[in-house]
């Protein structure tokens, strides 16, 4: 092993290191196989946790707020990473956001980087599963808080202390040899093509062969900073899992200038949207659902799954909690909470209803409302408290509202139209603004900018520079 070592784990309000922000954050720092210092904070991510974060880590805006920004933590993290090769599993995502949030405090942060999922891979190779789930069973690790930094931090160090007495010093090197290998990025880029990018707002499209061969678009993204993100794709320095691969593929690019970072990001998922690129987590229409709790309902489940793609939202059911790409999703998220409050699994529609009522109660999973051990009633009213982390944000405007960018040097201007977050569309002029105004196209609800539009409007500054117009 390395004589410096920084196990590190990072909790996120998601999975794009460039964009999403850490809201934990725990280091544990080893020289020489000894633990000699232990660090972690909750931070303050600037913007909303979405829903099916909280429920899943249990981190939520309430924790957060009040807490240290990353900024103020900065100066810490960069003492213990001093000289270290830094640790993590699934090193790519914990090693993107570390080093996004210390390049946006200024820290051109580089470090050497070692993964356990390829360390573990290397070792164990008749193993099919590495996820941290699956060595914490396989060796029995230590882990006192499974998503949480600290804890998740304490199951790597309890995995090196593992595999260090498992196997001779020289597999072990010849393992953490491969697992620190990083590929070559981009060889089939033609020179000089990054450098062409502007280093202003908009959507970047990569390709796997020159255009315009059309099938061979491999990924869309936007930026404020076309130039510096690409360049952080192409080189591995991002970080982000779905792109793992991507840039040995990528042959050619195009970019399409915007007004404005919102705008870059709107025309993005319409993008990904329509054409569906390979790279990109482009989600299933169809499936995008919301919870409903039925309380008048005495039989399970009491949570009606709402269709909310392409909706009204103006037009939906009393009140929805989450928004979920997929039933998978919305099993996941009501496990978790059935499991932090004893809720009946059963009656939240994530088991199925069983001959025998009382089973999940005896296994301790709930609280008996399934074998008449506690009142439906009483059961909802612990239901509909768990289920207020999930509560949708209302939509801060009595009715439309207007949002302007312009880009920096002035040559270009939009003007989005935004009604309980749907985008109705977008101006690059006046007379088109006026346009959209009068006509007044129907709301309908989208998953991925409704997400856009909560980051966004997370910002005061982003929230003083709207124009209400109802």
């Amino acid at each position: 092993m390395p004589p410096a070592l920084a196990l590190i784990d990072v909790e996120t309000t998601g999975a794009r290191p460039a964009d999403d922000r850490i809201t934990e954050i725990a280091v544990i720092r080893v020289e020489d196989g000894e633990a000699v210092a232990r660090w972690s904070s909750l931070v303050d991510p600037g913007i909303p946790i979405p829903a099916q974060i909280q429920a899943i880590t249990g981190i939520t805006d309430a924790m957060t707020h009040g807490a240290p920004s990353f900024a103020a933590l900065a100066g810490e993290l960069r003492r213990l990473l001093a000289g270290a090769v830094f640790v993590a599993h699934n090193a790519r995502f914990d090693y993107g956001f570390v080093r996004n949030a210390l390049r946006r405090c200024g820290d051109d942060f580089e470090a050497d980087v070692l993964c356990t999922v390829k360390l573990s891979r290397a070792l164990y190779p008749q193993q099919r599963r590495h996820g941290l789930d699956a060595l914490i069973d396989r060796h029995g690790l230590v882990c006192t808080a499974r998503h949480r930094a600290m804890g998740d931090a304490e199951a790597l160090a309890d995995f090196l202390r593992v595999i260090a007495g498992a196997f001779p010093a020289t597999q072990l090197a010849a393992a953490v040899a491969v697992a620190m290998k990083r590929p070559r990025q981009a060889p089939a880029l033609a020179d000089g093509m990054l450098e062409s990018l502007p280093a202003s707002a908009g959507v970047y499209l990569l390709y796997g062969k020159p255009r315009p061969a059309a099938a061979a678009l491999l990924y869309v993204g936007s930026s404020r900073d076309l130039r510096s993100r690409v360049a952080s794709h192409l080189t591995a320095a991002d970080g982000d899992r779905r792109l793992s691969g991507l840039a040995r593929q990528v042959a050619d690019l195009e970019f399409i200038e915007t007004a404005g970072e919102l705008g870059a990001a709107l025309l993005a998922s319409q993008l990904v949207a329509a054409r569906r690129p390979p790279h990109n987590r482009v989600t299933d229409r169809s499936a995008v659902l919301g919870l409903e709790l039925r309380r008048q309902r005495r039989r399970a489940p009491v949570l009606a799954r709402v269709p909310l793609h392409g909706s009204d939202p103006l037009g939906w059911p009393g009140k929805i909690f989450g928004i979920f790409r997929g039933p998978r999703e919305i099993d996941h998220a009501l496990r978790g909470l059935a499991e932090r409050h004893r809720l009946c699994p059963v009656r939240l529609g994530v088991d199925p209803l069983s001959a025998d009522p009382g089973t999940c109660r005896r296994s301790g999973d709930c609280s008996g409302v399934c074998a008449e051990g506690e009142s439906p009633a009483a059961h909802d009213h612990r239901l509909a408290a768990a289920l207020a982390c999930l509560r949708l944000a209302p939509w801060p405007w009595r009715g439309a509202i207007v949002i302007r960018e312009s880009s920096a040097d002035g040559m270009r201007h939009a003007s989005h139209v935004l009604d309980h977050w749907c985008l109705l569309g977008t101006a690059d002029d006046e007379n088109r603004l006026d346009e959209l105004l009068s006509e007044r196209p129907a709301r309908a609800f989208d998953l991925d900018q409704y997400r856009i539009l909560r980051r966004w409007l997370a910002s005061a500054a982003h929230r003083a520079a709207v124009i209400p117009i109802d």
